[in-house]
C-alpha cells in the first residue's frame, strides 16, 4: 500500500504570511544583543543613580587610588555617571570630563551598531583606523598624567 500523501491543512496566516513572520523573527534576533546590552548600560545606570557613590560604603575604593595615591582615568567615572544621571553635567565635568567626553562617543557607537543590525548589513569587525586608536590611547595616557600633576589639578576628581 502506498501512504496517503494528503496536503497538510493550511496554517493560519497562510502559506504568504510565513517569510514575513520569519523576516520579522530574525529582524528581532538580529537586535537581540544591542538590546541586551542596552538593557544592561540602562540598569548600570539606573543603579549608580540611585545608589550614591559620594556616601562612604557603598562601592569599593579604586585599587590603584588606594595603593598608590593617584588617580587613575576612571577616577570619579561611578561619580560622572551619578551627575550626568541627575542632569548635573557641570558637577560631572568637574568630577571626570573623560567620561563625559565617552558618553555620547559609546552612544555613537551603539547606534551605528543597532542600525546595522536591524537593517541586516554587516557590522565592523575592526574598531578604527590605526592612528585613531593610538590618538585615543595617548589622550588617556596624558589625561592620567595631568590630573595628578600640581597645575593639572582641575581634571582631579
Amino acid at each position: 500500500m502506498a501512504p496517503d500523501r494528503r496536503a497538510a491543512p493550511p496554517r493560519p496566516g497562510g502559506a504568504r504570511g510565513e517569510p514575513r513572520d520569519r523576516a520579522a523573527v530574525a529582524g528581532a534576533l538580529r537586535l537581540l544583543r544591542p538590546g541586551a546590552v542596552l538593557a544592561a548600560a540602562v540598569t548600570a545606570v539606573a543603579y549608580v543613580a540611585a545608589v550614591d557613590p559620594n556616601e562612604d560604603g557603598h562601592y569599593p575604593t579604586c585599587p590603584f587610588l588606594s595603593v598608590t595615591g593617584l588617580q587613575c582615568p576612571g577616577c570619579g567615572s561611578m561619580r560622572t555617571v551619578h551627575a550626568l544621571a541627575h542632569a548635573r553635567i557641570d558637577d560631572a565635568l568637574g568630577l571626570n570630563v573623560l567620561t563625559v567626553a565617552a558618553v555620547p562617543l559609546l552612544a555613537f557607537f551603539w547606534v551605528r551598531w543597532a542600525l546595522a543590525r536591524a537593517q541586516d548589513r554587516p557590522t565592523r569587525t575592526k574598531a578604527s583606523h590605526p592612528a585613531l586608536i593610538w590618538t585615543l590611547l595617548g589622550t588617556i595616557l596624558l589625561f592620567w598624567l595631568v590630573r595628578n600633576l600640581p597645575f593639572g589639578s582641575f581634571l582631579a576628581a
